[in-house]
């Protein structure tokens, strides 16, 4: 009897360590499975908040570098520059032009390089003369060489320790006539990202398009090295830094994989702003460790108490559980603390089931009075009650829950959507919402996170890196983006193309002078802006220079504007005792006849504007490039 009941412990004993074994593994598998997915959102959204971050810090200088590279006072100085080389008086007024905006906006410092002189101008005055085969000027050359009108180059100077936003500055012509730079010490970036690494336990990395670190907590660009070689990983090159075309997080597995103790989770990022790749490394050594160390003590627990009842192994597992998934839920809470701090509202949908989710989302769609409706007929409520008409359909098309299964089914878990919200009914300011999509196994079901974030200010400054300064017109790479995306979007339309050039204009300038000069082109670019409507596209292409865009009813309504505006912008510029009589050639070309495309449209309304200077100016022409016109008769 005693061998039976030994017999029945040791059998009973056994299917125990069998089930708890088989109950054990299951449970560590699926936990270690939702850990992952949940380690991976941690990464990303961390990914997420590190760009935005760093795209804030940077944006000022980068907005004042453009801003200031658009600035005729630098050109006309650069312009001026040979004939003054000798004189400090004239070097003083740099000087002092260069100290303002450095003290204004407590940059480390500002700077500008003469194309012609080569000489490096900073708030203390002439610093050198770049010499052409120095190593150190390499980023000036790189710059210059560059066929791009803008360029934005960011440098790492270990004796500085900062990074400079380099901006080229063009002539009338199109002539690069110089660099001007703004530097900003690292020690602020440095300190981002160690603030990131601390709180949510990951490396970030920056890397330049060769995979050098530029910038980490411990490493710098100067000190040139690889992060492939540092972290031998040859073979994530193509995958890290083949992602320049894209604005999406991208992320993969590097080292053993998903089931190694070593492996690590990479987020990267390409960052158009710096020509960086951001690289969040996230290592789940510390994770798995944990999770075998509780294993061990659960086994050992289960040996000890091995003729205990069922129930108290059950109750070591939910503990058990309850731990791994602590850890997760922790990372968790701290980073959507670190989120509402630069977000304005976020909410949490369930996308598969059609619905709010959390007593935050629920109280705000009771706000709208959408209470009880599913996700997508509260998405039209909020569209018919705060969005602007004009991105209402692209609000609802953009967040449905047709289209976000259908984005996530492509691949992609990030969708952005900028539009015009209103609170009062009554005033608009520009609202982001960049949502999150991620699969839940704890419901089966897809969720989306939005985040909401007022982008007013972004919105002003960009706006106000599309205006050329002097004119408020549209400045010539607006003007060809703008033109290009209403012929895309609006094919089959008719639209006129103006081009305008003011007579003689040299003889102005050489007669009176440049400020002179640039009070004709402000009157004559004021008059052409009151001939046209608010939505109409008027950019200054060039020294005197102008297009308009306008969508038309007919030709004939076209040739008549034309027709005015050769009178309105025949007048006298005084100014003083200076007078000088404006008047303008004009060129008229029409889409789609004449062209599809900003480049087609340009020749075929340069080409009749070729023609009015010959026939004696002051005058328009419609273009014959596809068929004939009639000629345009002096307003």
């Amino acid at each position: 009897m005693r061998s039976r009941v030994v017999k029945t412990n040791l059998l009973v004993g056994f299917i125990l360590l069998i089930g708890f074994s088989l109950t054990a593994f299951f449970s560590h598998s699926a936990n270690y499975r939702v850990s992952l997915t949940a380690l991976e959102q941690v990464a990303a959204l961390t990914a997420d908040s590190i760009y935005f971050r760093l795209s804030s810090v940077l944006n000022r200088p980068v907005t004042i570098a453009l801003t200031m590279a658009g600035d005729t006072f630098l050109a006309d100085y650069l312009l001026r520059e040979g004939a003054h080389l000798e004189e400090a008086e004239f070097a003083r007024a740099i000087q002092s032009y260069l100290a303002a905006y450095q003290e204004k906006n407590h940059f480390d410092s500002v700077f500008l390089v003469s194309a012609a002189s080569r000489r490096y101008y900073s708030a203390g005055g002439i610093d050198r003369a770049l010499a052409p085969d120095d190593p150190k000027n390499a980023w000036y050359s790189a710059l210059m060489s560059s066929e791009r009108q803008y360029s934005l180059n960011v440098d790492t100077d270990k004796a500085a320790g900062a990074v400079f936003v380099n901006c080229k500055i063009m002539d009338p012509w199109g002539e690069a006539l110089g660099v001007v730079g703004i530097g900003i010490r690292t020690a602020s970036l440095k300190h981002i990202l160690k603030e990131y690494e601390e709180r949510y336990g990951v490396e970030v990395f920056l890397l330049d398009s060769a995979g050098r670190v530029e910038l980490s907590r411990a490493l710098a660009g100067e000190e040139g090295k690889n992060w492939f070689t540092l972290n031998d990983s040859e073979k994530l090159r193509a995958d890290i830094l083949g992602r320049r075309n894209s604005d999406e997080n991208f992320g993969l597995w590097a080292g053993a994989g998903p089931e190694g103790a070593e492996s690590a989770y990479l987020v990267t990022r390409y960052m158009p702003e710096l020509s960086w790749y951001l690289l969040v490394k996230q290592n789940t050594a510390e994770l798995v460790g944990k999770m075998k160390s509780q294993i061990r003590t659960s086994v050992l627990v289960l040996l000890l108490i091995l003729a205990s009842v069922f129930t108290v192994i059950t109750l070591v597992i939910r503990g058990f559980n309850k731990k791994i998934t602590g850890v997760i839920e922790q990372r968790l809470g701290l980073f959507k603390q670190a989120t509402e701090q630069l977000y304005d509202d976020i909410y949490e949908w369930n996308i598969t089931r059609n619905r709010c989710v959390g007593k935050n989302t629920e109280e705000y769609f009771a706000r709208i009075g959408a209470s009880r409706l599913s996700f997508d007929e509260g998405l039209r409520i909020i569209a018919e009650k705060q969005i602007k008409p004009e991105f209402r359909e692209g609000y609802i098309a953009h967040f449905s829950t047709k289209n976000v299964l259908r984005e996530f089914a492509r691949g992609n878990q990030h969708l952005r959507y900028d539009f015009m919200i209103t609170q009062d009914g009554k005033t608009y300011h520009w609202m982001r919402i960049d949502a999150h999509v991620f699969y839940s196994p704890d419901d089966d079901s897809l969720h989306m996170f939005t985040y909401r974030k007022n982008i007013d200010v972004e919105k002003q400054k960009e706006a106000l890196a599309n205006m050329d300064e002097m004119t408020k017109c549209y400045n010539k790479k607006a003007t060809e983006r703008m033109i290009d995306d209403a012929l895309a979007h609006h094919p089959g339309s008719e639209f006129a193309f103006f081009i305008f050039d003011i007579d003689n204009f040299k003889h102005a300038n050489d007669t009176f002078g440049h400020a002179f000069g640039d009070l004709c082109i402000r009157e004559f670019s004021a008059t052409i802006r009151k001939h046209f409507r608010e939505d109409d596209i008027v950019g200054r292409i060039g020294g005197d220079e102008f297009v308009a865009f306008i969508p038309i009813p007919s030709r004939d309504w076209a040739e008549q504007k034309a027709r005015e505006l050769v009178g309105a912008l025949d007048f006298v510029c005084a100014d003083g005792e200076a007078a000088w009589r404006v008047s303008a050639s004009i060129g008229v070309a029409f889409a789609p006849m004449d062209g599809t495309r900003f480049i087609e449209l340009y020749q075929s309304a340069d080409a009749a504007l070729y023609e009015t200077k010959q026939n004696g100016k002051n005058n328009f022409t419609i273009s014959k490039s596809r068929e004939d016109q009639p000629q345009g008769r002096k307003g």
